[in-house]
């Protein structure tokens, strides 16, 4: 029986379309959804920029807009459930995505998982996107419903 739903959005039109599909599964199912948005470190640059030779002024330190940007995500979908009367909450995690959705999985103890997949490589639409992919493959005992 299904409980409990993680669903990965990271604000893509996709991810939105998982979102849906979830909504729907839990309201057939009383489902509660876990909305997990994963703040992928790899993508900052951990280095400095002296002022005198940058040419941009960042008016806020980069990873205090990737977490305004997650808050915003979470409180979109957040919002989409609480429309459709689905009980829903926002989590919002550091590091590598594939490793923070399946620990988040864990540590929540979903039942299943429901991610989109992009496929953001060069041929598209043969593959999956490299999250999704790894989340399916990386020893996971979870069930994983993709979304295209």
């Amino acid at each position: 029986m299904i409980k409990k739903i993680l669903v990965a959005v990271d604000g893509s039109d996709i991810a939105l379309k998982a979102v849906k599909y979830a909504v729907d599964m839990a309201k057939q199912t009383s489902a509660a959804l876990i909305l997990l948005n994963v703040i992928d470190d790899s993508a900052v640059i951990a280095q400095f920029i002296p002022a005198e030779i940058s040419r941009v002024q960042i008016p806020q330190p980069i990873g205090q807009y990737m977490r305004g940007t997650a808050e915003k995500i979470i409180e979109r979908a957040v919002t989409l459930c609480g429309k459709h009367k689905v009980k829903a909450r926002g989590v919002i995690r550091n590091g590598r995505p594939v490793d923070e959705i399946l620990g988040e999985a864990r540590k929540s103890k979903a039942d299943m998982i429901v991610i989109g997949s992009r496929g953001k490589g060069s041929i598209e639409s043969a593959v999956l996107g490299s999250v999704t992919y790894g989340v399916i493959h990386k020893n996971t005992k979870y069930p994983v419903l993709v979304i295209r």
